[in-house]
């Protein structure tokens, strides 16, 4: 805590989080959870239970590189109650931040944010370094939690193929569709979706795309593309 207090002076802020975007008022033993933030609005984001709603940690959802505060709007739309929660976090002596992503597969998604008091504007100039130590800072505080701990067993592993079928599933497709994209009959594909969905013990299509995005086996970019 003192080391990131440190640094987080030496590049001109005055707070910090490194959080998991989980709920904070029942963390496990592996949630990472550091935070400097003013006390007032640490309690309001707890009391609002604001760990998924929060639009700086819906925005570091969709992407992988820093972005300050005041760039939010260019990555998320912001509704109402996100206009309230920004405002909420100024009054509570929060100014503009940086926040930089920490996703990794088949783990919670995370962030580490650097915060000036409510008036004080960020040096642009150094953010590159801020998107540095931040990754660094997060990774750090993510093996110190899991230390001591057993590790986590590795995700199922999906053949070529059913991992063919299964983006193809998460783009909303159904067997016989599939089986016409891949030239293969459709029973074959509903074995390969079986055979999946049982590496899984999962018995819901919709659940076995999750579970694949979730741990790395299919990314957004395997959903959405053309």
């Amino acid at each position: 805590m003192q080391a990131v207090e440190e640094i987080t002076a030496a590049m001109g802020f005055r707070y910090f989080a490194l959080v998991h975007h989980v709920d904070l008022l029942t963390p496990g033993s592996t949630i990472v959870r550091l935070v400097s933030y003013p006390r007032d609005w640490v309690d309001a984001f707890e009391e609002g239970r604001l760990y998924a709603a929060d639009p700086i940690h819906r925005a570091s959802h969709t992407t992988t590189v820093g972005f300050a505060w005041s760039k939010v709007a260019t990555l998320i739309t912001l509704n109402p109650r996100d206009h309230a929660v920004l405002a909420a976090a100024r009054t509570a002596g929060l100014g503009d931040g940086f926040t930089i992503p920490a996703h990794i597969p088949g783990e919670a998604n995370g962030s580490c944010s650097f915060a000036m008091r409510t008036g004080e504007e960020l040096e642009d100039a150094q953010l590159p370094l801020v998107q540095l130590v931040g990754s660094f800072a997060f990774e750090a505080a993510r093996k110190i939690a899991r230390s001591g701990i057993a590790p986590i067993p590795p995700a199922p592993q999906l053949t070529d193929r059913q991992t063919e079928c299964v983006a193809l599933v998460a783009r909303g497709k159904t067997d016989w569709e599939i089986a016409r994209i891949l030239g293969v009959g459709v029973e074959t594909v509903t074995q390969h979706l079986k055979d999946a969905r049982d590496r899984y013990g999962v018995t819901k299509r919709t659940m076995l795309a999750i579970r694949a995005l979730f741990d790395g086996a299919i990314s957004f970019t395997d959903i959405l593309r053309r």
